[in-house]
């Protein structure tokens, strides 16, 4: 286990709390660890920290953030190793898919130090009326103040640094409330960046429950929250830290079309690899296929014939894709609504601490296996009579963060593009496609806002016109 001191990053050191809470390994149970336990007076003083320095972190020099930045980065790469491991037996993700979340997770440390050179304004010209002759104008980005950043489990060091990274870059402390089940990989994280940073305050952890995260987004002193979950607690959020600025990226049931044109092995194998990855517990994993009609028996054929190719076991096993969800409650829901769904199921049961891969055909509307975000290793198969059907079925969910299209024709692929409701089209690969350097993020009640360093940074800062008379 990494080491870091005891108790909560706040302030210049770290406080004790009076509660721990154990962290156990989901494949089996065992406990992995303790994490400290915080409390809403906890947050009321990490947001005190924050706003006693937030001065002098925005006034830190473009050069010496921009040197933290990549000094995280090689910090992590450096324990890269340690670091999937960890995030192997905190989340019970499969290692495969922890070694991935590392990898993403320094791309946007660097990819936000880079971004550090580019925070600049432009000049405004003033004398497009009379009234502006002989005025010089021009807009500056400042910071937006103190962040809060809120993260899911199911990935949890990539979630916090798209958080903390971002904040840094534009020259604000942040705050970071890791999930309840995850919260060892972010605390050895903060540990790591305040190593490295001029102000200690400059980034904070407060680990809890909801009323910790209430205390957290409903300060006035905040200057944004940015919160990563479902799509109910990010409604609450919004509605309660208002007028405070709020970053939501919240839930979806990602759809992937395939069009009578399409590579279908390939289709095959994008569902095989998109709905399955992370056991399922992804936003933009594969949750919904849409085939027409005159490839829809082929295709669903092949599907099934390769369904036990996804190896399902001990997710420290590198040749695992499935393994337990994040706690045994969420087994259970899965499970319900598979049996609520009332479609026809190929695969699936509970084996063990683990929930196989399920595949559900002719899964209505109404339902929460098509209408919800199942977060779990299922995916659910319908046929549509032409792309303009599969396009309307997509465009009916009240989520859009994602969807991919397999076609082989320009015009399908354009058609997407324009047509469809969401943050991000994909032609030819999976929903679950993301590129840390692109922006990310949703529509309706996927979210609002956008996530990538570049993209954050500009959320995380305020436009401030200079209008001189000289």
């Amino acid at each position: 286990m990494p080491e870091y001191p005891d108790g909560l990053p706040i302030g210049g050191g770290w406080v004790s709390t009076v509660d721990a809470e154990e962290i156990v390994f989901p494949y089996d149970g065992s406990v992995i660890g303790t994490a400290p336990v915080g409390t809403p007076e906890l947050a009321r003083q990490a947001v005190d920290e924050a706003v006693a320095v937030a001065r002098e972190v925005a006034s830190l020099p473009s050069r010496v953030r921009r040197a933290l930045l990549n000094d995280v980065a090689a910090a992590l790469a450096a324990r890269r190793s340690e670091f999937e491991d960890l995030l192997v037996l905190e989340t019970g993700k499969p290692l495969v898919d922890c070694r991935v979340e590392v990898a993403r997770t320094i791309v946007t440390w660097e990819a936000a130090a880079e971004e550090v050179s580019r925070l600049h304004g432009e000049t405004v010209p003033l004398d497009l009326l009379p009234a502006g002759d002989g005025l010089v104008g021009f807009w500056k980005r400042k910071p937006i103040g103190v962040v809060v950043g809120i993260a899911g489990f199911n990935y949890p060091l990539l979630l916090a640094s798209h958080k903390i990274a971002p904040a840094i870059a534009a020259g604000c402390p942040v705050i970071v409330k890791p999930a309840p089940q995850t919260p060892l990989a972010t605390l050895w994280l903060v540990h790591l960046v305040r190593s490295f940073a001029p102000i200690a305050a400059l980034v904070q952890l407060v680990t809890g429950d909801a009323a910790v995260g209430a205390a957290l987004t409903t300060d006035r002193r905040i200057g944004a929250v940015s919160f990563t979950g479902s799509a109910a607690v990010g409604h609450r959020i919004a509605r309660d830290a208002a007028p405070t600025k709020t970053l939501l990226e919240l839930g979806s049931n990602a759809a992937l079309v395939v069009a009578s044109d399409a590579d279908l092995d390939a289709a095959v194998d994008a569902v095989l690899r998109g709905g399955f990855y992370a056991s399922g517990q992804a936003c933009i994993s594969v949750q919904r296929v849409l085939v027409v009609a005159p490839v829809a028996a082929e295709f669903t054929e092949r599907l099934l014939a390769r369904l036990d190719e996804v190896v399902v076991g001990d997710p420290r096993d590198e040749k695992t894709r499935v393994s337990a969800l994040i706690d045994p409650a969420s087994t259970a829901r899965v499970a319900a609504w598979i049996e609520k769904s009332g479609a026809r199921r190929v695969g699936g049961g509970v084996e063990g601490t683990v929930l196989r891969p399920t595949v559900l055909l002719d899964v209505p509307d109404g339902v929460e296996a098509w209408d919800e975000e199942i977060f779990g290793p299922v995916v659910c198969v319908r046929t549509v009579s032409d792309v303009d059907e599969a396009f309307a079925a997509v465009n009916a969910s009240r989520y859009g963060l994602h969807a991919s299209v397999y076609s082989t024709s320009l015009n399908t692929a354009f058609r997407a593009l324009d047509e469809l409701e969401v943050g991000g089209v994909v032609i030819n690969e999976v929903p679950g496609f993301r590129s840390d350097t692109m922006p990310y993020g949703g529509v309706k009640d996927s979210g609002i806002g956008r996530e990538g360093p570049r993209f954050a940074v500009e959320e995380l800062t305020v436009t401030r016109m200079a209008v001189l008379r000289p």
